[in-house]
């Protein structure tokens, strides 16, 4: 088989295969690009008034169950705790994806917010899905997008390398006919 026609043949197949996780990814990721920009996806970091932390973890999580929304009785409730000295504020991401922002100084809290950019991440990478889809699904998809940017190359510049074999061609059987 030539390798035009094994490029056209995987191109074809290849991009049909990856098209949807492949479109997933760019979706998704395009959203990911605004994440900073856009409140709906992820809320804007506040401002607290000091610069070193002066309420401890135990506050902290006080501070945290009195917060309906949040849903937190215990520790097992928070995903993670996100400290910025130079802000002043610490955010605790929750398990149920809201996110608090809270003074370190005051313990006041300064922002309760849904956040749905760890959604479109665990979408973006596949865990949304399985947490094994991102390597039997989406790192395929991968591979075969590499290997379509490689036949997509190749089949660019067919006609170009061809056209260039013919004129050299031409050009020796004009010099031989002289």
């Amino acid at each position: 088989m030539k390798l035009s026609k094994l490029s056209r043949l995987s191109h074809r197949w290849g991009s049909i295969l990856a098209l949807l996780p492949i479109t997933i990814i760019i979706v998704s990721g395009i959203v990911l690009q605004v994440k900073k920009v856009s409140p709906y996806i992820q809320p804007p970091t506040q401002r607290g008034v000091g610069t070193e932390p002066a309420i401890g973890f135990d506050r902290i999580l006080e501070i945290a169950t009195s917060v309906p929304e949040a849903a937190i009785e215990t520790w097992e409730d928070v995903d993670r705790l996100d400290v910025r000295p130079g802000k002043g504020m610490v955010k605790l991401r929750c398990k149920n994806r809201y996110e608090l922002q809270i003074d370190t100084k005051t313990g006041e809290i300064l922002q309760v917010a849904f956040r749905r950019s760890d959604l479109i991440e665990s979408i973006h990478d596949g865990t949304f899905f399985h947490e094994q889809f991102k390597l039997w699904v989406f790192l395929p998809a991968g591979i075969v997008l590499a290997m379509l940017v490689i036949t997509g190359v190749h089949l660019f510049l067919l006609p170009h390398l061809a056209r260039r074999k013919r004129e050299r061609k031409q050009k020796a059987e004009t010099n031989l006919e002289q």
